[in-house]
């Protein structure tokens, strides 16, 4: 996690420093439905390499946006899951949708 001197002083910069790439939206917005593992969220986000989700979920891990959650098992299972921290972007993301179906409905 980043300490306030590392973070640029506007909070709507400090926001899109921590969230504001298409694939962080993207994966933020997929685990507001639930826990997704790797390889799911990999085929549902169409056109991300491999490099930019792992970059991405460590990023978002390190920021304490998501937790990853390794489950002991024969073949091991890790699923990433949005925190606390991540929940509190909820109302952001529905906000972002519904402006979206305003503007495409207008269009």
């Amino acid at each position: 996690m980043k300490t306030k001197d590392e973070l640029p002083a506007c909070p709507v910069a400090t926001t899109v420093q921590l969230i504001g790439s298409k694939w962080k939206l993207l994966i933020m917005r997929n685990l507001l439905q639930r826990p997704w593992r790797f390889n799911e969220l990999q085929k549902d986000l169409e056109g991300i390499s491999q490099k930019v989700l792992t970059d991405s979920l460590r990023s978002m891990e390190a920021d304490a946006i998501i937790t990853r959650t390794v489950y002991p098992e024969v073949l091991p299972r890790v699923e990433y899951a949005l925190s606390e921290l991540g929940e509190s972007m909820r109302p952001i993301l529905n906000a972002m949708e519904t402006w979206g179906n305003a503007y495409k409905e207008n269009l």
